[in-house]
């Protein structure tokens, strides 16, 4: 067994060395079933080795230190004990000039105390042996390199996906075969991938979360599996002082031979410390300083200024902050099944990585969130997203209102994202006068006035150009029900629908009333 004082090397397994076609070496004596790890080589004839080994070593002895006529039984024992005990990963014993055959009494001794024997054969030099050993460590520690160089890649690329955090975790669990879930501060699990392990192991791990600390990165703990195997348990703090989010990880065994696992968990803690952090002190404060004057009764043009520096950075006090620029609203419904996006904290992070704000309300399967600025609104996995056009902070319900009509025109045309068009400056509206606009258009839509269904119904049909089926899916209603409203808005406006020209008129009146 490795101890701490080893050297961080990559260990070669003995196997590898028994099955090397140039040394010729067989194990004759000592465990067989579990693979044992060399850490070191050393050659040493000396009667007690336990001054001279670090723990992990392949001992390289012919045997000087108990010549052929005074190799008692006894004497091997203590040999065999003393290298046990100096923490020896395997002995390995040289055919001549001492010994013509491996001592029975030496191979009685290491099956005893469970320490491998392997036979030198004659021809094979101790130089060779070590030689092997550290070109096998050599290549094994530049196949760790190339998987921790491989693991980096792929978790970075993780962590820019549009739901990072449940890809940090899916590409752990993949590169380690392993279950990774992150725990919350009562060890509760708020996302998981992987093969689950049976529940006991499960309850052991979120325990061993929880007791984290500040103080304490890490903890590591064992349980077992339905087969009564023994299961490796690590959790790793993710640095938030008071919220104290935790990585957890199963694995099915302790491979401490492997030094590269350790180097990609080390990663992913980093990744998703980041990922699950909270905003910096400053921002927070200017964000909670703008609700408090919201619920003091501020406008919300008073307060944009100081939203927007919280999302820059730049301070309430820096140009430009005073008039809080324009805000594009998005409204948004999922796709699927309801719930399909995950736990709430982690879905929000997502959505607010992936339409770069952290203004986000994601309530059930509805969104709302507010993007500085009039950018591009990219299209978000699982998604369906109306944006309005950009306005300033005193209209955002207007804002919202467009946002919605947008997002009935992505959900009836089936597109991820549609985006409101303001109106053409210089086309034939701006021909009216908007107060006679407005009140020939509240006119016009009397009778309809008490009826806000009607209204909207006649709206999204006329926007979808007549269309039944994509008006109902739109408005998540049947498509007969649909039928039904139009005709009854038809016969209380005395109009006929089918005509363009009333069709026209009517679109008019309803963006101007």
């Amino acid at each position: 067994m490795r101890n701490d004082r080893v050297p961080p090397t990559a260990p070669v397994p003995l196997s590898a060395l028994l099955a090397h076609p140039a040394l010729g070496l067989r194990q004759v004596a000592g465990p067989r079933g579990t693979e044992t790890w060399v850490y070191l080589v050393h050659t040493s004839e000396m009667e007690d080795p336990v001054p001279y080994l670090l723990g992990g070593e392949l001992l390289l002895s012919a045997g000087v230190h108990t010549p052929a006529q005074e190799g008692t039984a006894d004497a091997w024992d203590r040999y065999v004990a003393r290298t046990v005990q100096a923490g020896a990963a395997a002995l390995g014993f040289g055919i001549a000039p001492v010994h013509q055959t491996v001592p029975r009494a030496l191979a009685e001794a290491c099956d005893r105390h469970g320490l491998p024997l392997v036979e030198v054969a004659r021809e094979t030099t101790f130089t060779a042996v070590a030689s092997a050993v550290w070109d096998a460590m050599a290549e094994r520690r530049h196949h760790e390199l190339r998987r921790i160089t491989e693991a980096q890649q792929s978790l970075a690329t993780a962590a820019a996906r549009p739901h990072p955090v449940p890809a940090v975790l899916r590409r752990l669990s993949r590169h380690l075969g392993v279950w990774a879930v992150l725990h919350g501060p009562d060890g509760a699990e708020l996302a998981d991938e992987g093969p689950r392990p049976p529940l006991p192991a499960r309850t052991a791990l979120g325990a061993l979360a929880a007791r984290l600390r500040p103080g304490l990165s890490s903890a590591a703990d064992t349980a077992l599996d339905a087969d009564g195997a023994p299961l490796h348990l690590s959790a790793y703090g993710l640095g938030h002082a008071e919220r104290r989010l935790a990585l957890g990880v199963c694995a099915p065994r302790r491979d401490a031979a492997d030094g590269a696992n350790g180097a990609v968990i080390g990663l992913a803690v980093v990744l998703l410390a980041l990922l699950t952090g909270r905003r910096t002190a400053g921002a927070e404060t200017d964000r909670t300083a703008a609700l408090v004057r919201l619920l003091l009764g501020a406008a919300p043009d008073e307060v944009a200024g100081l939203v927007r520096s919280s999302l820059t950075g730049a301070g309430e006090e820096s140009a430009g902050a005073a008039d809080g620029g324009t805000w594009t609203v998005v409204r948004g419904r999922r796709r699927g099944r309801a719930g399909d996006g995950g736990p709430r904290p982690l879905a929000a992070a997502a959505l607010a990585a992936g339409l770069g704000t952290p203004l986000v309300d994601l309530t059930g399967d509805e969104l709302y969130a507010l993007v500085p600025g009039d950018g591009p609104v990219r299209a978000q996995p699982g998604w369906t997203l109306g944006a309005g056009a950009p306005v300033p902070a005193a209209d955002l319900v207007r804002g919202a209102a467009d946002a919605d009509r947008a997002l009935r025109r992505a959900v009836a045309g089936r597109k991820a994202v549609a985006r409101h068009a303001p109106d053409r400056a210089d086309g034939v509206a701006s021909l009216v006068d908007p107060a006679e606009a407005g009140a020939l258009g509240r006119a016009l839509l009397a009778p309809l006035e008490g009826s806000p269904a009607l209204l909207e119904t006649l709206r999204v049909w006329l926007s979808l150009h007549g269309s039944w089926d994509r008006t109902a899916v739109a408005l998540e209603v049947h498509r007969n029900t649909v039928r039904q409203r139009i005709a009854r808005a038809a016969a209380l406006l005395g109009a006929d629908l089918t005509d363009a020209d009333v069709r026209m008129e009517l679109w008019f009146a309803l963006k101007w009333r």
